[in-house]
């Protein structure tokens, strides 16, 4: 709470949007050293809950490997039951979670101070495992074959997609680019995050035609094996 109250004040407001300043108007270097700072305060300060966080969902990943859940061979039933229990619970507590921040107008400060306690995470959690048993209803129904057949190419090129994010966001909001960090509303921003998901599953089927790996995927494989991939279609025949 002291941490909220301190972000609260006149001078900790002027202190942020001189860093939003510096990341829609500064130079390359600048950027770098703030993203440097944020990061290693970032390793500083949530390296230790982050290590549960991803041995939660890696342990959830193995037991559902395990169980057939992840692999399409669980029962219709399993899958339904997760799709249902998980977003009809995980929505009801994100809403109870995200009105009063709304309430708050989006105060941090004020929205701390009336609530005690968070669950988001366990609202996380659920969605997680609803959005998983719609996917896999989907598959299992073959009706929407079409669809896991538009978005395989984006799979086979997953790490590329999630660099590529980074490079195309910074290009868009920070000074290096168009600067529009903080210039944009909500549903504008929405806007843009769909026309990346539509440039990137078209460069995906574009790139998966010609190469047998995506750029940082072939790469990532080379290092593992110490030896230079395969990487044009016709190089492998």
């Amino acid at each position: 709470m002291k941490e909220f109250k301190e972000n609260a004040t006149l001078e900790s407001r002027k202190k942020r949007m001189e860093k939003a300043n510096r990341l829609t108007t500064g130079t390359y270097e600048e950027l770098y050293n703030y993203r440097t700072d944020s990061y290693i305060n970032n390793l500083i300060n949530y390296t230790y809950l982050s290590i549960w966080d991803v041995l939660l969902f890696m342990f959830i990943g193995m037991a559902f490997f395990k169980t057939g859940v992840l692999t399409g061979t669980a029962t219709t039933k399993l899958y339904a039951l997760m799709c249902i229990g998980g977003m009809g619970l995980g929505l009801l507590i994100s809403y109870y979670q995200l009105q009063p921040l709304i309430d708050a107008k989006f105060n941090r400060f004020e929205y701390k101070k009336n609530i005690a306690i968070s669950f988001y995470e366990a609202g996380r959690t659920l969605r997680s495992l609803g959005f998983l048993g719609l996917l896999m209803l989907l598959h299992k129904s073959g009706i929407f074959k079409w669809f896991f057949k538009m978005m395989r190419p984006v799979g086979q090129m997953a790490f590329t997609n999630y660099l590529s994010q980074s490079i195309i966001g910074a290009c868009i909001f920070y000074g290096i680019g168009f600067g529009l960090f903080g210039k944009l509303q909500r549903y504008e921003v929405y806007g843009i995050v769909m026309c990346i998901w539509l440039f990137q599953i078209v460069f995906s089927h574009v790139w998966m035609h010609y190469f047998l790996y995506g750029p940082f995927e072939w790469l990532w494989r080379s290092l593992t094996y110490w030896k230079k991939q395969p990487f044009i279609k016709n190089q492998q025949q």
